[in-house]
């Protein structure tokens, strides 16, 4: 059998719940696909999806540190874009930037210091 690799689902610190929601669900539109604690008053786990990107975000102390870089292959970037510009969002403006390497990036930085990178493809595969 093969060695075969599906999916890598990133968990990303989180230390205020009120602004993690702020920023990933309202500003970046994604939706909690499920929230646990061990008991009500313990650090908060939820896994957050939009169109096939999953991220785990966490309170909890051991999971993840801040600064961290992940990069999500997008497709219809600049329509992201302008749906994030709309929001008038006031602590993020991210741009589109044309990197070297054949590719546009947006990157957005969630209020404990990660970094998300949204990158499509140039249409000319360059």
């Amino acid at each position: 059998m093969s060695i075969e690799f599906s999916r890598v689902i990133p968990t990303l610190r989180m230390f205020d719940v009120l602004k993690a929601r702020e920023f990933y669900l309202d500003y970046l539109g994604f939706t909690v696909d499920f929230e646990h604690r061990f008991e009500p008053a313990l650090p908060l786990f939820m896994q957050i999806s939009r169109s096939g990107a999953r991220l785990y975000i966490s309170e909890h102390h051991g999971d993840g540190s801040p600064g961290v870089h992940v990069n999500i292959e997008t497709a219809g970037l600049a329509e992201y874009h302008a749906e994030l510009a709309a929001k008038g969002y006031n602590y993020m403006r991210p741009g589109l930037v044309e990197q070297p390497w054949g590719a546009t990036t947006m990157t957005v930085y969630d209020p404990f210091s990660n970094h998300i990178i949204f990158s499509e493809a140039s249409k000319d595969g360059s």
